[in-house]
């Protein structure tokens, strides 16, 4: 792959995954060499992911295979590239202790973004299950601060089409849409296509470096009875709204099964406390939409023109 002037080598952790792929395709766009790590292929792997395979192998993406256990094959794979991006699945969270032993190791990295991209896990308190979750990826960003490696840390709220496909299900014809709460707590919900495009620039911009960017663009915030009262409008149907009670939810993450006492936990957090609004974005704090005014975020009403027309695939793992 011919290097322009300019670009940097970009490694993604996790690129066949739901939000990786995005991030891929937003690196080749952008004219970075790009290079993947991913597992290799097996009986188990999916056609998809083989399908995405070949995808990126046409775009001249780098794939190399191996397991996050061999250290010397990341370290010889993270000397070919400046920047490190982790987009790996909750269960793989842990994991990047690893890529930040190999980063060390390494010793010429220039940027890491772990894998967060979604909420700003140091500002907020959620039901316990999800609070053990987020610890996870605490513990990853206190380890990068302590080995001293240059970072980003992206806050990127919701996986918009994901969330509308979970709470809207515009793949059936229900005509019952459940409601979380009172269906009043701010959300904001961002199109994974425009994550993986200011994940790219963040990756790449001085101003972010060892900071945190929120992805919070005024035209996403919004609340479960506007996204359902939005998405009426756009069918000309009618939904019944079916409430979950708060204390229901709460009941529900206290006896429900590890893990699935997390899911809706995360449901609690986002749509009935709102913790995604719960916090200031300050003038000097970071935020994707001041950063790059020149870039337009797709606005939920665009996102729901595009279910409308091509309705992006449901994904595949709940909360992956």
């Amino acid at each position: 792959m011919a290097r322009q002037a300019g670009t940097s080598r970009i490694l993604i952790f996790g690129g066949t995954g739901y939000i990786g792929r995005h991030l891929v395709r937003a690196s080749v766009s952008a004219g970075h060499p790009t290079y993947v790590y991913a597992r290799p292929a097996g009986p188990q792997t999916r056609p998809s992911n083989l399908d995405l395979c070949r995808e990126f192998r046409s775009i001249s993406v780098h794939i190399i295979e191996g397991e996050l256990e061999e250290h010397e094959k990341i370290v010889a794979t993270l000397k070919q590239v400046d920047i490190v991006i982790s987009a790996l699945a909750y269960p793989q969270v842990p994991d990047q202790l690893k890529i930040i032993d190999a980063i060390v190791s390494a010793g010429n990295i220039k940027r890491f973004l772990p894998s967060d991209f979604g909420c700003e896990e140091d500002k907020i308190m959620p039901l316990p299950p999800f609070q053990e979750f987020l610890e996870k990826k605490r513990k990853i960003r206190r380890a990068t601060e302590a080995a001293g490696i240059p970072f980003t840390f992206i806050a990127a709220n919701c996986l918009a089409a994901y969330f509308v496909n979970f709470l809207l299900h515009p793949h059936d014809p229900r005509d019952d849409i459940v409601v979380y709460g009172d269906g009043e707590a701010k959300a904001v919900l961002n199109y994974e296509e425009d994550i993986g495009k200011y994940t790219i620039r963040v990756a790449n911009d001085p101003r972010a470096c060892n900071r945190i960017v929120t992805y919070r663009p005024k035209s996403n915030i919004i609340s479960q009875h506007e996204l359902i009262s939005l998405w009426e409008e756009k069918t000309g149907r009618t939904f019944k709204r079916v409430y979950v009670p708060e204390e229901d939810m709460v009941k529900l993450s206290q006896t429900l099964p590890p893990p699935e006492n997390i899911p809706v936990s995360i449901l609690h957090s986002i749509f009935v406390k709102g913790d995604l609004m719960s916090y200031k974005i300050n003038e000097d704090d970071l935020e994707a939409s001041r950063l790059y005014p020149e870039m337009q975020f797709t606005t939920i009403d665009q996102l729901l023109d595009v279910f409308l027309t091509d309705p992006p695939e449901p994904a595949t793992a709940a909360f992956e």
